[in-house]
């Protein structure tokens, strides 16, 4: 099946091109030729961009087929129990109605330590069947080896070191040690894997900082002094951040269970430090912290778009955000872009979202893989 979209503004995941078409071929964005396609969509007055990439999510069932509704065609997931992970993966590979997934599998955190108080609640859904359940941790720098070759068997496609003494949940929960934190990097980084870390504070990002991490999977929340000097280490470090704005903005809401300033004004506290490292030049990539209950697989990557022009993105900065930024800085070499030979993940939206990003959410068709969704 081919299929033209013509007379279409494109944002290809770097810049814009107005009035132009785009042929896909089969499961691929092709170059243009003399055959002709199958079926024409007209695009006057819409834009294409590139199927969008949530860079940290949770995934359950039914977690990647609502996200491709809205658009989201690939989620980067930062936790999944194997059993979770083999079966989204399986659906995945087999079904073009729903978004693709990277995961990290496993995470990594101390004994009791976050999100074990989380994961303790969801046990008694039984909505979630075997998605939660026990899970490894590790004590100790010595078990830092064997952790990541059981996550290798597992075959996670990068590591999630959790740094998280519970200030910001309101509680007092075991932390991994500094030399545990580097241990898992050092292990992860010698077969290959790059890391990304849970902080969300000052101090927990300092630790990540001194371990070598690859990415943070947030941005912290206790702005002060030490701002300035934290995104100056990540900007020499040559890191990434994933935004989350949208999920601080959620638990900072009044009824959220905010339990102490940093956490009632996390939203805004977020918003600032994504404007410290947008101002240095770190790289940002979008993502919403996803779970089944808020906030939303999918719609929630629309507000995190606006949020990003909100801490001083433009509309064009957000896209990439979105799009060619996760797949560049998570090694995913045939998606995030518009052009020849790629995927064909793609988005078309009333309106021109390079000019007003809330344009976003005006989706006409998706594609996954070359298949058009049903509407």
């Amino acid at each position: 099946m081919r299929t033209l979209i013509r007379d279409v503004d494109v944002f290809d995941g770097e810049r814009t091109t107005r009035c132009t078409s785009v042929l896909i071929d089969g499961d691929r964005i092709a170059a243009h030729d003399d055959r002709p396609a199958e079926v024409v969509v007209d695009g006057t007055g819409k834009t294409l961009l590139p199927g969008l990439i949530d860079a940290h999510t949770h995934v359950f069932d039914g977690s990647l087929a609502q996200a491709l509704t809205f658009g989201v065609t690939t989620e980067l997931d930062m936790f999944c129990l194997p059993a979770n992970l083999a079966r989204q993966r399986a659906s995945a590979a087999e079904r073009d109605d729903m978004a693709d997934i990277r995961s990290a599998g496993m995470l990594a955190t101390a004994p009791g330590g976050h999100p074990s108080q989380l994961m303790a609640a969801l046990g008694d859904a039984a909505a979630f069947g075997d998605a939660v359940g026990p899970f490894d941790t590790v004590a100790t720098a010595d078990q830092a080896r064997a952790f990541v070759d059981a996550r290798l068997a597992e075959g996670v496609d990068y590591l999630k070191v959790v740094i998280d003494d519970g200030t910001v949940h309101g509680t007092d929960l075991p932390v991994l040690a500094p030399d545990v934190v580097a241990a898992l990097v050092d292990a992860a980084h010698a077969n290959g894997l790059t890391v990304i870390s849970h902080a969300i504070t000052a101090a927990e990002v300092e630790v990540a900082l001194d371990a070598g991490v690859d990415g943070l999977a947030h941005v912290w929340i206790d702005p002060g002094p030490r701002t300035p000097e934290l995104v100056a280490r990540i900007a020499a470090q040559g890191l990434y951040v994933v935004s989350t704005l949208v999920y601080f903005e959620v638990i900072g809401q009044p009824g959220a269970g905010a339990v102490d300033h940093a956490s009632a004004h996390s939203g805004i506290h977020a918003v600032h430090t994504a404007q410290a490292l947008q101002r240095a030049g770190v790289p940002l990539l979008a993502g919403t912290d996803a779970t089944p209950f808020a906030p939303a697989h999918g719609a929630a990557m629309h507000r995190e778009m606006v949020l990003l022009t909100e801490a001083g993105l433009s509309a064009e900065q957000a896209l990439a955000a979105a799009t060619s930024m996760p797949a560049r800085h998570f090694g995913l070499t045939d998606r995030g872009r518009i052009a020849p030979g790629l995927r064909a993940d793609l988005v078309l939206v009333d309106g021109d979202p390079t000019r007003d990003i809330t344009a976003t959410g005006a989706i006409v068709d998706v594609w996954r893989r070359g298949v058009r969704q049903a509407r």
